[in-house]
């Protein structure tokens, strides 16, 4: 016996095509541009950004992109000329992204790996404003002459590729590696943190509470350190308390340098830029 034709099959002669659904444009792809070379009425792409935007994302003219300079202008633009290594704009829209409401500056131990990138990559996501690879006594990573400077200017790189993918229109400055002793005797904010497996270790509302009781509001800076695997030793921890650096807790778990990092990240920005 025939099975009765099933209703609706778009093989059947009385079948309904179904409505055509318009899905909204592509997000515009974003080029950086540096703030000293940032000229509305003259804005143009060379180097890396104008060989991703002709010969990796394959734009020409016409095509609208956003260009940013990193200090939180941004301007959809028309590429209205291309040559080989340029790509001239005409700015049509500008906006101005305000700067995040708390400065905070990471000191990260440099992990062994690719981990630095991660971190920095996330860093730029969660809206830090300066990044200082840190060199501790268990630092496995050794950085010394030019592979220094490619180093650095390859995490600045990266941090600038993330802006780019994630919409952030202030870029993060990434320094030359500093000793432990050293960032934390440099370190002027009002709020100071270091990482730490301890007893004494407390959350960061405990500290943050502790802090309000003596010295009011929320503070609108902060410096973070991190330590690399094996975190840091007694001695620096010792030398970055005397420095004012608090013991952060980042609870009962023992955390990959990484992780620690996006966490602890994560937990102060919350507090100090509001949910």
């Amino acid at each position: 016996m025939d099975k009765p034709a099933r209703k609706g099959l778009l093989h059947s002669p009385h079948a309904v095509p179904p409505k055509l659904t318009h899905f909204p444009l592509m997000a515009k792809h974003r080029f950086y541009l540096h703030a000293s070379e940032w000229n509305l009425e003259h804005l143009v792409l060379t180097g890396e950004e104008a060989h991703h935007c002709l010969d990796v994302m394959r734009c020409r003219e016409g095509d609208r992109i956003i260009a940013f300079n990193g200090a939180g202008t941004e301007a959809e633009a028309e590429i209205v000329a291309t040559v080989k290594g340029s790509v001239t704009l005409q700015a049509k829209l500008v906006s101005e992204t305000p700067r995040p409401p708390a400065r905070i500056t990471l000191g990260q131990a440099v992990p062994k790996g690719k981990n630095m990138d991660l971190i920095i990559q996330k860093a730029t996501e969660l809206g830090v404003s300066v990044i200082v690879p840190l060199l501790s006594e268990r630092t496995i990573v050794q950085l010394d002459g030019e592979d220094l400077g490619k180093k650095q200017q390859k995490w600045q790189r990266i941090a600038i590729e993330a802006c780019k993918q994630c919409g952030q229109n202030w870029v993060p400055e990434v320094t030359g590696p500093m000793k432990v002793e050293a960032f934390a005797r440099q370190a002027k904010d009002s709020l100071k943190l270091i990482a730490a497996i301890s007893p004494e270790a407390q959350n960061l509302k405990a500290i943050l509470a502790a802090r309000g009781q003596e010295s009011g509001p929320t503070p609108d800076a902060a410096s973070l350190m991190i330590g690399p695997e094996g975190d840091f030793t007694p001695a620096e921890l010792s030398r970055a308390y005397s420095f004012g650096f608090a013991p952060l807790s980042l609870g009962p778990i023992i955390l990959r340098s990484e992780t620690a990092a996006i966490y602890a990240l994560s937990i102060t920005g919350h507090e100090l830029m509001g949910s």
